[in-house]
């Protein structure tokens, strides 16, 4: 869809569109905070990842999903398909602060330009920022029925042009030739959107990886989108510093955690010291009682049994060849003759090797995170429904690294009262060895560029 002359353009493929801008053998790209995938992919009734590759980012390179660094992109854009076998025409997502997305509602129009001329006037009070500084696309969805009358819906994309040329640059440094650009949300939804009646009702699309992207759709229409957090790399970037450690460090010490294991301590356990003799309640055994403290009785002082000064001289020679046996107090024969009568008295256990201290701060720090964003999204949640046309969601679909974390959609649901379902884009098997296919939905999407029918 054109806009008028002097209007920048983001050419977004929305779900609903079906087209293949580009072609069939454009990679699509999706850079996050941390990592960077490629894939390419065909639709045969749902997408398959075909070919797919990724690499890590050094900190910073991307912040919060903007490029803040072009030539460490460029350079890990290079490095990522210099050896891959991928072309070099690419589609790439975008998911930050700085893109928008509004549902318009307008007099029927049946006339492009017309249409065109209406969506950016609408523009200038629905898109919070310059119109000069901001790249547009819309697509209709088609007319509805309203208390109003016939209305007809269009679902309107900004985003801050200067955040785009930045990405542009560094992917054209990298020797790529961009084909397009997409919302990271729209992605998404195209390649876990599976179609059956479950759903076709209003689904939560969930991808926590390096950021956390939210998209609420209904079938393949995008309703809102929102990124609600800084997913992973936020939590990594957190325990590095708190550790003193490399970032790379934290990320794989987030990674190896198991939420569906208890809680570990955050101290090693003090060393139990052995029981004393009155700390178990002896059973009462009179006879037991009454020889116990004749045997006590006739034990001597300690002082007493020390040889004296002139009989240990004496007999000096001999302690060369027999070891001089230590005392033996008062306590230690009755606690000796206690163990013979089986008095009750608890033997002290053999001191064993203290257990290696689990780490605490790992779990915590994940933990943590997994309830800010569930606190983000029901945030969400509660605004989508406020809206006109908003509504419930019937259940969460989560993707990205977080799905390989064991537990985590677990404690999400727990947090988040809604059912949460992971789900990874289909792939062919042998063709990714060494990437994770829990990290590929976005990027999937993007190289698709449209919804499977």
């Amino acid at each position: 869809m054109r806009l008028p002359a002097g209007i920048p353009q983001l050419n977004v493929n929305l779900p609903r569109l079906g087209r293949r801008s580009g072609g069939p053998n454009v990679v699509g790209l999706d850079i996050q905070p941390g990592f960077v995938a490629a894939v390419q992919a065909r639709v045969n009734g749902s997408i398959t990842a075909e070919r797919a590759v990724s690499v890590a980012l050094p900190a910073d390179t991307v912040r919060d999903g903007e490029v803040h660094d072009e030539v460490a992109l460029a350079e890990a854009l290079r490095e990522l398909f210099a050896d891959s076998g991928l072309g070099k025409r690419v589609r790439i997502g975008v998911a930050n602060q700085r893109t928008v997305l509004r549902t318009l509602e307008l007099p029927p129009v049946t006339d492009e330009k017309e249409l065109a001329a209406a969506v950016t006037f609408q523009a200038q009070d629905q898109v919070p920022m310059p119109l000069n500084n901001a790249v547009l696309d819309f697509h209709p969805l088609g007319i509805i029925d309203t208390p109003a009358g016939p209305r007809q819906r269009v679902v309107l994309v900004a985003a801050q042009r200067d955040m785009i040329e930045r990405l542009l640059s560094a992917v054209r440094q990298a020797g790529l030739t961009p084909e397009g650009v997409d919302l990271s949300a729209f992605a998404l939804i195209r390649s876990l959107y599976r179609n059956d009646p479950d759903q076709s009702a209003r689904v939560l699309y969930l991808n926590v990886d390096g950021l956390t992207n939210l998209a609420i759709a209904e079938g393949t229409v995008c309703r809102f989108t929102r990124v609600v957090g800084s997913g992973l790399e936020g939590m990594a970037t957190e325990l590095a510093e708190r550790r003193g450690i490399a970032l790379a460090d934290a990320r794989e010490l987030l990674a190896a955690v198991d939420l569906t294991v208890p809680a570990p301590v955050s101290e090693p356990l003090p060393v139990q010291e052995p029981v004393a003799a009155a700390a178990t309640e002896p059973v009462a055994d009179p006879e037991a009682d009454a020889e116990l403290s004749e045997r006590a009785a006739d034990v001597e002082p300690v002082d007493d049994l020390e040889p004296a000064p002139d009989e240990a001289s004496e007999n000096g020679g001999a302690q060369g060849h027999e070891e001089e046996q230590p005392p033996v107090s008062y306590d230690e024969s009755a606690y000796d003759y206690a163990q013979e009568l089986g008095h009750g008295y608890a033997q002290p256990e053999p001191e064993e090797p203290a257990a290696p201290v689990v780490d605490a701060d790992v779990w915590g720090v994940l933990e943590n995170g997994v309830r800010d964003i569930a606190g983000e999204v029901r945030n969400s949640l509660d605004f989508h429904r406020s809206q006109d046309g908003g509504g419930d969601v019937s259940h969460v679909v989560l993707s990205g690294a977080a799905e390989a974390i064991p537990g985590f959609a677990d404690s999400l649901q727990l947090a988040l009262g809604v059912e949460v379902r992971p789900q990874s884009v289909a792939f062919a098997e042998g063709r990714i060895a060494g990437v994770s296919e829990h990290r590929l939905a976005i990027a999937a999407g993007l190289a698709a560029g449209e919804a499977p029918q």
